[in-house]
């Protein structure tokens, strides 16, 4: 049901773009979100790198509250004695890092009402966020997952460093998915696989959309309870309110069905709404349960801004107790 909704009508799919040399094309687009997205950011992030890259060191850098989902490994118990309530270390993390974007490059992420689909922002963020955590001497992997009934990643890159790495990621993230036979998108079978792949703890991005079959929560929060996990989440304006645009066809990204929808009618309208409210409630609650830090990105949203809420929020979100129940919503106003 939420698929069919929320696929590209029949007759808005984009013609295929001009083929071009996916290496000069990758090298392309990465200078292009250098210079639009990376040089806004350069000068400020810089200085708060270490909210975007949570990891464990040796030097004690502060101290707070415990949170909920916090490691009591870390809670020190002469603070806690003293002020009769639960604190846990903080420690300044180690410079080399790892940081893993794990990719939902399902259909139902080709979807965009605008002049950019949910794909090309999954495409970028990654990019820009990659070439920050790389040029600043940590690593980058990747785990890209089609979505389609492979039981794990379709493709793992391994972490490494370096601006060509992160070429080589793009590079993946350009080409052509390959052909696979319908069905439906199983997250949980991506963080199951991460769960075991990863072995040193690490800065874990999952960037998908979350229209999936249900079970990804329980696989998430275990992944969580041994990494920094980041879950970025990508939505489109009309997955949340339809307009009035008559009668429109509706496919199914995944299954190929499709259906005719008359958008003119209020009372339709109004229960896409219901039901699109009752779906955000249900995820936030499942991020928020996971015990996950959120970002949602949005096809309009633009995407340093983006960036600079969240490392704002990770800031916060150190210092501020209870925070991590509810998670944090990077990209919203």
């Amino acid at each position: 049901m939420w698929r069919r909704l929320f696929s590209r009508p029949a007759e808005a799919t984009p013609p295929p773009p001009v083929a071009a040399a996916p290496a000069v094309r990758a090298e392309a687009l990465l200078r292009r979100l250098e210079w639009t997205v990376l040089k806004r950011l350069d000068g400020w992030l810089q200085g708060d790198h270490r909210t975007v890259m949570r990891g464990t060191g040796l030097d004690l850098a502060d101290l707070r509250e415990y949170q909920l989902h916090d490691d009591v490994r870390h809670i020190d118990w002469n603070v806690t004695a003293r002020l009769q309530q639960p604190h846990v270390r903080v420690f300044t993390e180690d410079r080399e890092m790892a940081a893993w974007f794990l990719l939902d490059l399902s259909p139902s992420v080709d979807f965009g009402s605008g002049n950019q689909r949910k794909r090309e922002v999954l495409r970028d963020f990654t990019v820009v966020l990659a070439r920050l955590v790389a040029r600043h001497g940590n690593r980058v992997g990747a785990m890209l997952y089609g979505g389609r009934g492979s039981g794990g990643a379709d493709t793992v890159l391994p972490a490494r460093g370096g601006r060509l790495h992160v070429l080589r990621l793009l590079q993946l993230l350009l080409a052509d998915a390959p052909a696979r036979a319908p069905g439906p998108t199983e997250l949980g079978t991506l963080l199951r696989s991460a769960a075991l792949t990863l072995r040193q703890r690490s800065t874990v991005f999952v960037v998908s959309d979350f229209i999936s079959e249900p079970g990804w929560e329980k696989p998430l929060g275990e992944l969580a309870r041994r990494h920094d996990v980041v879950a970025v989440r990508l939505l489109d304006p009309l997955e949340l309110n339809l307009p009035n645009l008559g009668l429109i066809p509706i496919r199914d990204a995944e299954t190929g069905e499709q259906l005719l929808v008359d958008t003119s009618d209020p009372g339709f309208r109004q229960r896409f709404t219901r039901l699109a409210a009752q779906r955000e409630a249900q995820l936030r609650e499942g991020l928020a349960r996971a015990g996950v830090d959120t970002l949602e990105l949005s096809t309009d949203d633009d995407l340093a801004e983006a960036l600079r809420r969240f490392v704002d929020l990770r800031h916060r979100r150190v210092r501020l107790p209870g925070t991590a129940a509810r998670g944090t919503q990077g990209a919203r106003p």
